[in-house]
């Protein structure tokens, strides 16, 4: 290693003099030539160890179509190789990315390019490794470009981070009526992911932050309360509490068209609601039908049917009981801004 270093070492200090010259073309071609040469012998370690660093050398004296040619050649390396995702590459690429000018052209393909090899390399994290996204969301977030930050963070396990992105996204930028919206937006998509866990802490977390949003739980704003009551049964994977919580806050729910897709998936994934049928009823109409099927089968172990029939019946208390005493009517009428309500989960 330390004789990689070594070589390294020499062939940067002659691209360091070509670039205190002035001469960045040259260092340029000279950065990309030895990488030629590495990459035909085999040697990742070297070529990658030199593009990271020749990259950040050109970008700190403003040659930045220069430096993200380079930091792209850096992802071919780490595809060629095959190297696994580690806190050593994720730190790199992020590094990378954070110094490039944001409006450099090549800027985005790196990212795109940068999660699609996390994805390869890492099977189970088909849209990208989550720490890797994580990153992408921070420096977004300094960045103020609060849309990217949220996506890149839907897409992590940082629910702290995301929470906190939402409540300075919502203050900064939102209406005050959508101060649930921004919240159950986000905690929808991640159960989407299957992220139960994340949605669970940046549930918490942004209904603790936020100063518009009075102590809870119970909250005097119905869809918060919806989203809680949610996160709760998905605890028992009962379909006659889904069903009866969807019923209760139908109101609430048809504030943004997009929660009844939302909540047809999570209904699958968690809830085994089977895929809707094509028909007018929709689908809330194929979920009171689901619901009957599921009633019939729990009634063939008379422990389950105690069991399902009580605590669907708890949750409709419960959330009748809520909803009666909420102080915050939910506005029907009220819509999300286009920015926030077309957000889509891929």
């Amino acid at each position: 290693m330390a004789a990689v270093s070594r070589g390294v070492d020499r062939v940067l200090a002659k691209c360091e003099a070509c670039i205190n010259a002035g001469n960045y073309y040259e260092a340029h071609q000279m950065f990309r030539t030895v990488y030629f040469r590495y990459s035909g012998q085999q040697k990742f370690t070297e070529a990658a160890d030199l593009l990271y660093r020749g990259a950040l050398i050109l970008m700190q004296h403003n040659q930045h179509s220069s430096g993200a040619d380079l930091s792209l050649l850096f992802l071919d390396v780490l595809n060629k190789s095959k190297s696994t995702v580690t806190d050593t590459t994720i730190g790199q690429i992020s590094d990378l990315f954070e110094k490039m000018d944001s409006e450099c052209p090549e800027r985005y393909p790196f990212l795109t390019k940068a999660i699609n090899w996390s994805s390869k390399v890492n099977k189970q994290h088909k849209r990208g490794h989550p720490d890797l996204h994580q990153r992408f969301g921070v420096i977004f977030k300094q960045e103020r470009n609060y849309l990217q930050a949220r996506y890149h963070y839907i897409h992590s396990s940082d629910g702290e981070g995301c929470a906190q992105l939402l409540v300075e996204f919502h203050t900064n930028h939102g209406y005050s009526s959508e101060v649930d919206m921004f919240i159950t937006q986000a905690v929808l998509q991640y159960l989407c992911l299957q992220n139960k866990t994340t949605a669970s802490l940046c549930f918490e977390i942004y209904t603790q932050k936020h100063p518009a949003i009075d102590k809870g739980p119970p909250f005097g704003m119905p869809l918060l309360n919806f989203i809680w009551l949610l996160l709760i049964a998905l605890e028992g994977g009962k379909l006659a509490v889904f069903t009866v919580l969807c019923e209760k806050y139908q109101v609430s729910i048809n504030r943004d068209p997009n929660y009844r897709e939302y909540l047809d998936q999570i209904g699958q994934l968690f809830f085994g609601v089977p895929p809707p049928q094509k028909t007018p009823q929709g689908f809330f109409g194929n979920l009171l039908q689901n619901v009957l099927v599921d009633v019939d089968s729990d009634e063939e172990d008379s422990m389950g049917s105690t069991s399902s029939h009580s605590q669907a019946a708890r949750v409709r208390a419960g959330a009748s009981s809520v909803l009666n005493n909420s102080t915050t009517s939910s506005p029907s009428s009220t819509k999300p801004r286009k920015s926030e309500s077309n957000f889509e989960v891929d």
